[in-house]
Order: C-alpha cells, then sequence, then structure tokens
C-alpha cells in the first residue's frame, strides 16, 4: 500500500515528461524487436551508477571535512544554508542512487523517472550552487571533489532520460502486443466452441 502511494505521482509525473508512455510511437519494427525477451536496463546508466555510488560517500565526507575548515569564515545564514544543502544532499543522494539501480535493473520506469528527477531538480542544482557561488567560501578541494559528481549528474541526466524512453517504448509495445494475444485468444476459443 505504502509502494503505491509514492508510485502514483511518479507514474503521473512520468507521463507527463514522456508523452510516448501514452502511446507506442515510433515503427512497428522497431517495437517488434523491443518486446522479446531482452534487457532493456541501459549499461552505460548503470556503470554511472556504480561508479557514483563509490564516489559519493568520499564526496560527502570531503564536503563535511571542508565544511568544517571553513564553518568559522562563513556568515550565519551561509552556515545554515550550507548545513541544510548537505543534509538534503546526502538523503537525496542515497534515495536517488538507490532509484536509479531498482529502475534501471529491475526496468522499473516509475523507479527510474524518480532518480532522474530528483537528480534533475534537486541534486543538480544544489551542487551547482555548492560549486558557484563565491560567497560559500569554495575551496580547491571542494572544487575537485564537486567537479566529478557534476559530470556524473549530467551524465546521468542524459542516459537516464534515454533509458526511460526505451523502456517506454519497450512496455508500451508489450502491451499492444498482449491486447492482440487476448482478442486472438478471444476469437480462438469462440471458434472453437463453435466447432
Amino acid at each position: 500500500m505504502a509502494q503505491s502511494a509514492w508510485r502514483t505521482p511518479l507514474v503521473t509525473v512520468t507521463a507527463a515528461v514522456f508523452p510516448e508512455s501514452k502511446r507506442l510511437g515510433g515503427s512497428t519494427s522497431q517495437a517488434s524487436l523491443l518486446t522479446g525477451g531482452e534487457i532493456l536496463s541501459n549499461l552505460p546508466l548503470q556503470m554511472s551508477l556504480f561508479f557514483n555510488a563509490w564516489f559519493s560517500p568520499f564526496w560527502i565526507v570531503t564536503c563535511l571535512y571542508m565544511l568544517g575548515f571553513k564553518f568559522a569564515s562563513l556568515a550565519f545564514h551561509y552556515k545554515v544554508i550550507l548545513i541544510t544543502i548537505y543534509i538534503v544532499m546526502a538523503i537525496v543522494e542515497a534515495v536517488r542512487l538507490y532509484l536509479g539501480y531498482v529502475g534501471n535493473l529491475q526496468e522499473k520506469v516509475p523507479e527510474l523517472a524518480g532518480f532522474w528527477l530528483l537528480t534533475l531538480v534537486i541534486q543538480l542544482p544544489l551542487l551547482l550552487f555548492l560549486l558557484l557561488n563565491t560567497a560559500t567560501v569554495v575551496l580547491p578541494l571542494e572544487r575537485g571533489v564537486h567537479s566529478p559528481m557534476v559530470l556524473f549528474l549530467f551524465l546521468e541526466i542524459f542516459l537516464g532520460y534515454w533509458a526511460i524512453r526505451i523502456m517506454i517504448r519497450a512496455q508500451a509495445a508489450k502491451f499492444h502486443l498482449m491486447q492482440f494475444d487476448d482478442v486472438t485468444d478471444r476469437d480462438s476459443e469462440t471458434h472453437s466452441k463453435r466447432d
């Protein structure tokens, strides 16, 4: 029950961001290729998630160390903002990576869409704020750890969108084929009853 509570908004947002989820789209030959037993998980996205998952603990520890190092030189409002940002980013990073793994490996569109939205709407803007706002006293080590993280996020945004589109097309094709199979099953049952 709790799973459907958070899954329903993700399905709604997915339908709005990826309009092809409402229709099959593409050519029929492409749709027939995507409906077999092949795996739709995106290997480049999975590799990016894997390396990001290994880099994230190092990134969080480094950021917290640098925050402690520069804390005395920050204005009060930046102290509050940075603490809040780091707490939000640490929590969102764990949830985001989990949704990315589950969505990609299990070919679940809502989870993958949730991963994509958390990356695009929360993580990327907050990380760009930390990297580009000079009032937060950005140290060289921070630039060094934020830069690969920004590259991970841009790569995951691009690859995630691509993976979601492929999965939506394949699932829509499977759905349409299942409807066709239901019709042919009913027709064969009708013909067998007549005989």
